[in-house]
């Protein structure tokens, strides 16, 4: 039987690539998760696309600029490489926008810039705000939980792992949608 194969791969930020750090805005506290480089290697290695979709509410706070972010986001590419695609939402959760995860916004834009069908790609998150995203946008998801993540989240994933190299090896084995 032919399995599906992602042509991208868009990862949640914080907490899934790198270690949680609430409101970072400084890059020598980024921290890539175990596995996270082999994930990501794994995945260029098969010529699939990386790329990043993340919520930054500390922006609309005021608890850090975008630059700020940026910073951090150039980090994460100098640990695990550059990443084909950044899509960032810097609104708060009252300001009811569009590319907010759980909307698909992010991801929707992400794609766009990749020239990839949301049907071509995965999502991988630590929160059901990713899973959501991910379903809204029409794509596949798995959850990595984290202490973060609620138990009723756990349960309604489409599909769990324990790390970002177990989630990227499950989604290698996935079958095609029919």
């Amino acid at each position: 039987m032919k399995t599906w194969r992602p042509r991208t791969v868009l990862f949640d930020r914080d907490g899934t690539l790198i270690r949680d750090v609430p409101y970072n805005g400084d890059p020598d506290l980024v921290e890539a998760m175990p596995t996270a480089h082999a994930a990501i290697q794994s995945l260029r290695e098969r010529d699939v696309a990386v790329g990043v979709v993340t919520n930054q509410s500390g922006v609309a706070r005021g608890l850090l600029s975008r630059s700020d972010v940026d910073r951090v986001n150039r980090r994460v590419d100098e640990l695990l490489g550059p990443m084909d695609v950044w899509a960032v939402c810097v609104h708060g959760p009252d300001d009811h926008c569009g590319c907010r995860k759980p909307a698909p916004g992010l991801i929707v834009s992400a794609l766009a810039a990749l020239g990839v069908r949301p049907a071509d790609a995965a999502v991988i998150g630590d929160i059901g705000s990713d899973v959501a995203a991910a379903a809204a946008a029409g794509c596949r998801a798995v959850l990595i939980p984290t202490p973060a993540t609620r138990q009723a989240e756990v349960r309604d994933a489409p599909a769990l792992a324990e790390t970002l190299l177990d989630a990227v090896d499950l989604l290698h084995a996935l079958e095609p949608v029919r």
